[in-house]
């Protein structure tokens, strides 16, 4: 069960997960990203994993790239 504010993430870290559920809790992470100060803590691991890589996803391309010198 997925829900965004309108209530909790019910999947324990401890729980082992088959692959087509960490596709579910990707998905759910990309549809429901919220910026990293506003991340729910009880969260899965695999949903704050996918919210890292929306992080990535949503800087410029040359936001981590340094000028070359001549």
């Amino acid at each position: 069960m997925y829900s965004h504010e309108k209530g909790t993430v019910m999947a324990s870290p401890t729980t082992e997960i088959d692959f087509i559920e960490e596709l579910k809790l990707r998905r759910w992470a990309r549809e429901n990203y919220v910026p990293q100060p506003k991340r729910d803590g009880t969260w899965h691991p695999i949903i704050h994993d996918e919210m890292v890589r929306k992080d990535r996803d949503l800087r410029p391309a040359n936001a981590g790239a340094t000028a070359a010198t001549a």
